[in-house]
């Protein structure tokens, strides 16, 4: 089960924070069969006290994801219909993590609807517990690859594009990129032309044409730095 699916079984939508509780929640009881403390979590999600995690614990159990046990740090359990609650495939290209209390979730965006930010709720698929130092960079959200434009730098369509947030990368970085309400992903080629700077975004695909874009123009923008990639099946 996934957080979209959660409707199908008339469960209530969960919130981004406790999606990520429940992945936490998750990956340490099938990395060491127990469960986190309340402590555990308020420090692993920046929480200022264990109240806070305490908090959100009771409204996961509202909700029908997980079953507290009172009177014990580790009462926590995955209600048996959710047991496997995030479920990300089997990856070509990495192992999920361990070391649960370590762990980062991610967003993983699927179709960006034209015109809204691209981490925008609607376009969050479902949220992916991933270790931090997998990347070179701090990662932001995963992207679902869409076409085959970047095959010859390893990059294939159903892939999962690690994106670091920023607006400043360099040339030879593969970049996620916004023209016109449409997200790409190419190498970024920034240089000197009659009239100004112009950026190529260039494919590395020879099926594929670059795109050359002003760099003043309103309806262009950075979304991001790649900085990794996961090959998954099943997710």
């Amino acid at each position: 089960m996934d957080i979209n699916t959660a409707e199908l079984l008339d469960l209530p939508k969960l919130t981004p924070r406790q999606a990520e509780i429940l992945a936490l929640i998750t990956s340490a009881i099938q990395e060491s069969g127990l469960p986190p403390t309340r402590a555990e979590i308020a420090t692993c999600l920046g929480f200022a006290s264990a109240n806070a995690a305490e908090e959100h614990l009771r409204a996961l159990a509202r909700k029908g994801y997980i079953e507290l046990t009172p009177g014990t740090s580790r009462g926590i359990r995955i209600a048996q219909q959710h047991s496997h609650p995030f479920q990300f495939g089997r990856s070509q290209q990495m192992s999920l993590p361990s070391g649960a209390l370590q762990q980062l979730t991610l967003p993983l965006i699927g179709r960006v609807a034209a015109g809204s930010p691209i981490m925008a709720v609607e376009h969050i698929e479902k949220y992916v517990p991933i270790d931090p130092s997998l990347f070179s960079k701090g990662a932001d959200y995963l992207l679902k690859v869409k076409g085959m434009s970047m095959r010859d730098a390893g990059i294939l369509d159903g892939d999962y594009l690690a994106v670091h947030k920023t607006t400043e990368v360099r040339n030879g970085d593969i970049v996620v990129a916004r023209i016109d309400d449409e997200v790409t992903v190419k190498r970024w080629l920034q240089k000197k032309g009659s009239n100004g700077l112009v950026i190529e975004l260039q494919a590395e695909n020879p099926d594929f044409k670059n795109i050359t874009v002003d760099a003043r123009q309103p309806n262009f923008a950075i979304e991001g730095q790649a900085v990794g990639l996961i090959r998954a099946n099943g997710l």
